[in-house]
């Protein structure tokens, strides 16, 4: 027998944005991703936002990709990103001054870079703001420092040894969260390698299942 057939709904949209350092796309944390998310009912696509480019370019993409999926009459438009599309995506949840039609309903980050401030990753920092950026600047794109009681649902997992982003920045997110009553979740798993998108046989993989559980109550928000 064939595959079971999946019925997109057409009032639930998320995006994917991959990681790469805001210097490339990880190809791994990028259309596999869409097409776990298209089994679970979610239509969704890559956004391929722009690389090597100064903040707010990469932000300003996102926010028009999410205003064209309200446009084509989605309900409610989602934003998943790893590492620092990870970033990118929470931006998108929590930079205080967008428009109602450019902010995501809820955002999904794994192993997200959260803070720019201490011990930042350089790829990140260096590539939205260039070499040796003021801290007013570098906090005004670290995520902890943007979240407000009004912050959209969070679903924050990260691996407890990634050598790259330290677990740090997803704890340091999930307590601005929960200071300020917004909802959110935080997973963290055992495991060591930055990068694992689905993590596919490992214990981290676990966060596609309850991932999953949360979508659906996203989704069932808006019926």
């Amino acid at each position: 027998m064939g595959a079971p057939t999946v019925t997109l709904d057409a009032r639930g949209t998320v995006l994917v944005l991959p990681g790469g350092g805001y210097r490339r796309h990880a190809d791994g944390e990028a259309e596999p991703i869409a097409a776990w998310l298209r089994e679970l009912g979610w239509n969704s696509r890559v956004v391929r936002y722009p690389v090597l480019a100064r903040h707010p370019e990469p932000l300003r993409h996102v926010q028009h990709e999410i205003a064209e999926e309200r446009a084509r009459g989605a309900a409610t438009v989602g934003v998943i990103g790893f590492s620092a599309g990870g970033h990118l995506a929470g931006l998108a949840a929590l930079t205080p001054d967008a428009a109602a039609v450019e902010r995501p309903d809820f955002a999904i980050l794994g192993y997200a870079v959260v803070s720019l401030l201490a011990t930042p990753n350089p790829d990140s920092a260096t590539v939205l703001l260039g070499p040796d950026s003021p801290r007013r600047e570098r906090a005004a794109l670290s995520l902890e420092t943007l979240v407000s009681p009004q912050s959209p649902p969070l679903f924050i997992w990260h691996t407890a040894d990634d050598p790259t982003v330290p677990v740090w920045h997803a704890r340091a997110l999930a307590e601005a969260m929960a200071a300020v009553g917004a909802p959110h979740e935080l997973w963290v798993y055992p495991g060591d390698v930055h990068g694992v998108a689905l993590a596919r046989d490992t214990p981290a993989g676990e966060w596609t299942a309850r991932a999953a559980a949360w979508l659906r109550a996203r989704l069932a928000e808006v019926r």
